[in-house]
């Protein structure tokens, strides 16, 4: 054994909704008894993947003794097991790392197999998360769905698009985010106003929050800068209710803006407790 960086799992903060395992595609956690668990110091490399997708903030590394971590023993056992989109997003995890020791071992792995994999190849955008997480919050787009629009008699369909919608549960890497028009909600909103979904929610992803009740606000800023950054959505539109404490959402959203590298437009509305619309506006 030797000292390296490996994943730390807090027990206490870690409520078992499982979004850490898709985010470890090398097999080294899973959910046992209602709790993320390392399984084996072997399948894990402690990069850290795994960190950033954590909404309650109990995955961490540290240095530690722990067995080496075995590249090829991963390839073999658990990646090309996977299929190609998890190979394409493990090589590129390892480039993007500078690990090109394991990277050159994965390459090896996959020329004994008489396999060719293209990085610059596009991984499937329609692919969910593993069945070791939580059901409820297996990533789930379905955007392409044909929605039917009654006017204003008749049953009209829901205008959600995607699968989770809470913004501790959703990851900012998910396809439905990914050059959208971004919705950014408080709680109470959708209960306030009865066309919420013929007028705001359609043709645009959803994301729900509760600037006053929900714990853990800086993993919303750090999703938020993601969102910008990453799934470069195109615009955010933020919905809250005209009591004080909702506008702590609009706070979060402008400081990832201003933290982000990207620039992009941002909608404010804010909805009376009676559901009619006090004020529209882009800051």
């Amino acid at each position: 054994m030797a000292k390296r960086k490996i994943i730390k799992i807090d027990e206490e903060k870690c409520n078992g909704c499982g979004l850490c395992i898709p985010n470890c595609p090398e097999g080294a956690l899973q959910v046992i008894d209602g709790k993320a668990r390392l399984i084996s110091d072997i399948f894990c490399d402690g990069l850290g993947a795994c960190v950033g997708e954590c909404p309650q903030g109990a995955m961490s590394t540290e240095e530690r003794d722990a067995e080496p971590y075995d590249e090829k023993k991963v390839m073999r056992e658990n990646i090309i097991k996977a299929g190609k989109n998890t190979i394409i997003a493990h090589l590129k995890h390892l480039k993007d790392h500078g690990e090109l020791g394991y990277y050159n071992d994965a390459l090896e792995v996959l020329k004994e197999k008489g396999m060719e994999i293209d990085l610059d190849e596009k991984p499937d955008d329609k692919c969910t998360n593993p069945p070791q997480g939580c059901p409820g919050s297996r990533v789930i787009d379905f955007s392409d769905e044909k929605k039917s629009d009654n006017g204003e008699s008749g049953t009209r369909s829901s205008q959600l698009r995607q699968w989770p919608v809470q913004l501790h549960l959703v990851p900012p890497n998910a396809p439905y985010f990914k050059n959208k028009d971004v919705l950014l909600v408080a709680d109470c909103v959708g209960y306030s106003i009865a066309d919420f979904h013929k007028d705001y929610l359609k043709g645009r992803s959803l994301s729900i929050a509760c600037p006053k009740l929900d714990s853990n606000q800086e993993i919303y800023l750090d999703k938020l800068t993601k969102l910008i950054d990453g799934a470069n959505i195109n615009t955010l539109t933020v919905m809250t209710m005209e009591v004080p404490c909702c506008s702590g959402l609009l706070g979060l959203a402008k400081k990832a803006v201003e933290n982000a590298s990207r620039k992009i437009p941002v909608k404010s509305i804010v909805v009376g407790i009676k559901g009619d619309i006090l004020k529209e506006e882009w800051i």
